[in-house]
C-alpha cells in the first residue's frame, strides 16, 4: 500500500496497543515510523530497473526478518523507559508484521517468507492507495487525540474495526468478480490458463480482469462492476509475441519478469527494440511496469541491453473520467490511452 496508509496503520496499532501507557501523539508516532520503515527499500539502486522492481518488497518485508528486528527497535524506543520495554516489543512487532500483511493484499508481490522461500504473493483485493481503507484508520486516530477520558482509545480500535472489515470485503467482492468472470469467459467459449482479477483505483466495486490463453501468446482483459446489470462481460484481445518471448530465453530480464509477474506478462517488439510489461499493473496498452530488455532482431539475434524503463501509465485524466460512471454500471469501454497501440486484436 501506499505510505500514507502504511504510516496510517502503523500509528492505530501502536495506539491501539499502547492505550494508556504512553501519550498517544508518541504511540503514533512511533507506529508510523516503524510501519514505513520497510518500505526505505524502495531507495536501494540495485544497479537497473528490473532489479530495483523485483528486489522491492523482498528482504525488508520478510516476517522472519521483521520478527527478528523488532526487539531491536523496542529497546531503543524505551531507552527512558525500561519498565515499557515488553509492551513496545509487542507494539513494534505487531506494527512491522502488519506492514507486509497489509502490502499483501496488493497485488504487487512480497516476498513474506525470505529467506526461506523468494515467492512474491499479491491476493490484488484492493488497489495501492484506497481512500476506504485509509480514512477510517486516520479519523480514528484523531478522535483519539482529541477526546478525553479513559475509553477514548476506543476510537482507534473502531478505526481498525472498519479497516480490517473493508480488506475482508474487498476479498468478498473479488471472489464475486471472479465468479461473474469465470462464467462469462465459459459462456463466450474462451479458454485460459491463468486468470487475474484486481481491483481497479481506489475503490472495491470495479474489478479488471485478465485472462491468458494456454499458450500465452493471447490474453483477454475484461472489466466487471458490481453494479452492472447482469450480462456477458465485454472482453478485449490481444496478443503477445511468444516466438519474440522464445527468441530472448537465456535474458534474465525476460526471465525475472515472467517469474515475477507469476506468467501474465506482454513481450512486443517495437522497431529494433524488445519490450515486457507487467500485465498486472496498467491496463491496455499502458503498464506502469515495462521494460526495455534487447535490441536487433530475430534475424541475425538480440543483443541484451542495460535494461530501461519504458513504462506508460496513459491519459490519467481519461482513465479518472472513465472511472467514476464505470464503477456505476455504465458498461463503457476503457479508454485506450497510447498511440502506439500495435499489439490490439480487432
Amino acid at each position: 500500500m501506499d505510505s500514507l496508509s502504511q504510516f496510517a496503520l502503523g500509528a492505530a496499532v501502536g495506539v491501539a496497543v499502547m492505550r494508556r501507557r504512553a501519550h498517544v501523539w508518541k504511540s503514533a508516532l512511533w507506529g508510523g515510523v516503524c510501519g514505513t520503515l520497510p518500505d526505505l527499500d524502495s531507495l536501494i539502486d540495485h544497479g537497473d530497473p528490473i532489479r530495483n522492481m523485483t528486489f522491492h518488497r523482498a528482504e525488508s518485508h520478510s516476517l522472519f526478518y521483521l520478527t527478528l528486528i523488532s526487539p531491536a527497535l523496542a529497546w531503543l524506543i524505551s531507552l527512558r523507559d525500561r519498565g515499557l520495554f515488553r509492551r513496545w516489543w509487542l507494539a513494534t512487532f505487531l506494527v512491522l508484521f502488519t506492514h507486509p500483511l497489509l502490502d499483501v493484499m496488493t497485488i504487487y508481490g512480497t516476498q513474506l517468507f525470505q529467506p526461506f522461500v523468494d515467492t512474491p504473493y499479491g491476493i490484488g483485493s484492493v488497489f495501492i492507495i484506497d481512500p476506504l481503507f485509509t480514512i477510517p484508520l486516520i479519523a480514528g486516530l484523531i478522535a483519539t487525540g482529541v477526546s478525553r477520558g479513559v475509553r477514548r482509545h476506543r476510537w482507534t480500535n473502531i478505526g481498525l474495526g472498519i479497516a480490517v472489515a473493508y480488506l475482508g470485503w474487498s476479498i468478498t467482492a473479488q471472489a464475486l468478480a471472479t465468479r461473474a468472470a469465470e462464467h462469462s469467459l465459459a459462456a463466450q467459449g474462451i479458454e485460459f490458463e491463468r486468470l487475474l482479477v484486481t481491483a481497479t483505483a481506489f475503490n472495491t466495486l470495479l474489478w479488471r480482469i485478465v485472462a491468458m490463453q494456454p499458450s500465452g501468446a493471447v490474453y483477454h482483459e475484461g472489466f466487471y462492476s458490481l453494479l452492472d446489470q447482469p450480462g456477458t462481460i465485454r472482453f478485449d484481445r490481444f496478443e503477445s509475441d511468444r516466438s519474440l518471448f522464445d527468441s530472448l530465453r537465456g535474458n534474465w530480464g525476460l526471465e525475472r519478469m515472467a517469474w515475477f509477474s507469476h506468467g501474465f506478462f506482454r513481450v512486443v517488439q517495437r522497431d529494433n527494440q524488445a519490450t515486457i510489461a507487467d500485465l498486472r499493473m496498467g491496463q491496455e496498452p499502458a503498464y506502469v511496469f515495462e521494460f526495455a530488455i534487447a535490441e536487433g532482431s530475430p534475424n541475425p539475434g538480440w543483443r541484451e541491453i542495460n535494461y530501461r524503463a519504458v513504462g506508460d501509465r496513459g491519459d490519467i485524466d481519461a482513465l479518472l473520467s472513465w472511472l467514476g460512471p464505470r464503477i456505476a454500471g455504465s458498461g463503457f469501454p476503457p479508454p485506450r490511452t497510447r498511440s502506439d497501440d500495435i499489439n490490439r486484436v480487432e
